[in-house]
């Protein structure tokens, strides 16, 4: 139950640090991020206490962190080479990739204890 809470929790820390003024906004894309959790569905049974997540569902495998690492970092550089123009779409991205890697963060901690 905790590391649920986790998952609510930490992204609403980042939000007021990232973007007091937008902070529910920022909060409700990090949270949206949860939805990675779907690959779950493709596991038998699809939900086991002691299964450790990553590495185990097709979205929580280490290539696919690097591609969520790799969306945090993509909009600071596609804005510095003028492919991004927009702030928006930059900030949606980086939240995006935030938000994923955090949960892939929060769910590794779980593998360790």
């Amino acid at each position: 139950m905790a590391h649920i809470a986790l998952h609510f929790a930490v992204p609403w820390l980042l939000a007021v640090v990232i973007d007091k003024d937008r902070r529910l906004q920022t909060w409700l894309i990090l949270v949206g991020t949860m939805a990675v959790d779907l690959d779950h569905l493709l596991a038998d049974p699809i939900y086991d206490p002691s299964r450790c997540s990553i590495g185990f569902h097709p979205l929580h495998t280490v290539p696919m962190v690097g591609v969520y690492t790799l969306m945090m970092t993509f909009p600071f550089v596609m804005g510095r080479a003028g492919v991004i123009k927009e702030d928006s779409q930059r900030r949606v991205v980086f939240l995006l990739g935030l938000g994923l890697v955090v949960h892939m963060i929060l769910d590794g901690v779980d593998c360790l204890l």
